[in-house]
């Protein structure tokens, strides 16, 4: 597993919307171990967010990590976002040296579900929510150049 760029022969998939995930389509074994390799090369390469397709999976998450937390999160909806907005320099391992300011909400809601299928909804502001927001977009199909 490694990171697909925009230079990779299959960097197509990082313009594709990624379907549901389906639990029952994937053992509990083969997600923990996905989850634990996504986390290792995030962190290797300096990254705080990480979707699946930019490892090449067509899976609905992604795993990020702020501060002492980590997250892991599968098929993630915004439930909401605040009126107030920040502008921010964000960076992407798929798009090495391109850095892009980008106004996004200054918190939201997320809701999906946890590695192992649990639902969860998480209320995120600053740092974390705009980690949430990016990871979305690359789920949507959507880079920092779209911006």
């Amino acid at each position: 597993m490694k990171i697909v760029t925009t230079k990779s022969e299959n960097a197509s998939i990082l313009r594709q919307t990624m379907p549901e995930f389906d639990f029952s389509a994937h053992s509990p074994k083969e997600i923990k171990e996905v989850v634990k390799e996504m986390r290792k090369i995030m962190k290797l390469d300096g990254g705080v967010g990480l979707s699946a397709n930019q490892v090449g999976l067509d899976w609905r998450m992604f795993v990020a990590q702020h501060r002492n937390n980590f997250y892991a999160i599968f098929n993630p909806v915004i439930t909401r976002f605040s009126k107030g907005q920040i502008m921010m320099e964000e960076g992407c391992l798929s798009l090495p040296e391109v850095f892009r300011d980008i106004k996004r909400p200054e918190s939201i809601v997320i809701e999906g579900y946890d590695q192992n299928g649990r639902k969860l909804k998480i209320r995120a502001g600053g740092t974390m929510a705009r980690i949430f927001q990016h990871e979305l977009d690359h789920l949507n199909g959507k880079l920092i150049i779209d911006f």
